[in-house]
């Protein structure tokens, strides 16, 4: 049986990567050794005497700090004969500089696991040569899973506030409340669910829009950009952004007092949409667009079943607004179907096993050729 090094940061605040890395490590038990990438090639060069394979995951936010060291510990690895697996969770949104410091390490590497078929695709037809390599696709799980214990803090009180604004209008009840989950960023199309919210008010819909997270920062505008289409569209009384949430308690009670999560995507669905995973284990609908590729959430189990029961909606990829809006309208009062969050996580994780082990297995001795698109 294969026996894994994985390489992780000493982060204390973890990036959706690094999370991913620390939950393989764990889940792979006494087949792993995790040890910190930290310059001490002594102490690496024991743990990889110790082991078959060694996993990096890119882009881990803390290894910025450390250019050269990925490079040296995989080049260490394939002088003792180790396998080199990467999990290649972004390619094509990264900086060119940072998809240079990566590509060493990715061109030696016996293996590449994709986070996605669309990053896959975005190295195929990336200008770096590819090299004879295994391949494969594996779903990646949720950051963030709710434990049912959560008690509302003070965003979940303010969406409660929004939605009793409502009663002033006469509806028993107060609003429906639409929102999302996330960081506010121009990718994330927030603006859309503005004008989802704007064409439900004009259709006689008292809603609330909760955005559950925080403006992302380093970027130009974006929280004006924001409030200036809140105040365009007439929904400033109607709108609130709860801020940065430090726990995943926090997240989860804020995310209970939203009734209908919906993303409309300019890519549609993907299954490194994180945010709706989090946003529809949290008990709630989630309404989105579709993929663009049919075939985009295949490898996903998770997305496929919370697709099946109904816990997620889809429109079709190219619904507009309006279609949107009465997507929205058609779930308001519908109760989620339940689910077995920890049988679904752990068959996420079987499957991610499974495809690692597929191409870190020792026994392997050639690589499967990658199939350019070029």
């Amino acid at each position: 049986m294969t026996r894994y090094l994985v390489l992780r940061s000493d982060a204390t605040t973890l990036c959706g990567v690094e999370a991913f890395t620390r939950n393989l490590a764990a889940r792979l038990g006494s087949r792993a050794v995790s040890d910190v990438l930290d310059g001490n090639s002594r102490r690496l060069s024991e743990r990889l005497a110790e082991v078959d394979a060694v996993v990096f995951n890119f882009p881990i936010v803390a290894w910025k700090r450390r250019l050269i060291e990925p490079f040296a510990v995989a080049a260490l690895a394939k002088l003792k004969r180790k396998r080199v697996i990467v999990v290649l969770h972004e390619w094509a949104s990264l900086d060119w500089k940072r998809r240079l410091i990566l590509w060493p390490v990715l061109l030696i590497a016996d293996a590449i696991l994709f986070s996605a078929p669309e990053v896959r695709q975005e190295w195929l037809e990336s200008r770096y040569p590819i090299g004879r390599k295994s391949t494969a696709i594996v779903p990646i799980p949720p950051n963030l899973l709710p434990s049912g214990q959560e008690q509302a803090g003070p965003a979940a009180l303010a969406i409660r506030g929004l939605r009793a604004n409502g009663c002033a209008s006469g509806r028993t009840g107060g609003r429906t409340i639409i929102g999302q989950f996330g960081s506010i960023y121009p990718k994330k199309n927030c603006a859309e669910l503005l004008a989802i919210a704007r064409s439900l008010v004009d259709r006689g819909q008292e809603v609330g829009v909760a955005f559950v997270g925080s403006f992302i920062k380093g970027m130009d505008n974006v929280e004006e950009d924001f409030r200036n289409r809140v105040e365009a569209l007439g929904l400033a009384d109607r709108v609130m952004v709860t801020g940065y949430l430090a726990t995943d308690e926090e997240v989860f009670a804020a995310c209970r007092e939203v009734d209908i999560f919906c993303y409309r995507f300019s890519e549609g669905l993907t299954a490194r949409r994180g945010s709706v995973l989090a946003a529809a284990l949290g008990g709630r609908i989630v309404v989105t667009n579709a993929p663009a590729d049919p075939k985009g959430l295949e490898h996903h189990g998770l997305f496929q079943t919370l697709i099946r029961n109904g816990n997620i909606v889809v429109c079709p990829h190219d619904a507009d607004i309006e279609a949107m809006a009465e997507a929205v309208r058609g779930v308001i009062g519908r109760v989620p179907p339940s689910l077995d969050i920890d049988a679904e996580i752990t068959s996420l994780w079987r499957a991610i096993i499974g495809e690692l082990d597929a191409v870190g297995g020792v026994e392997r001795s050639e690589a499967r050729p990658v199939a350019s698109s070029r």
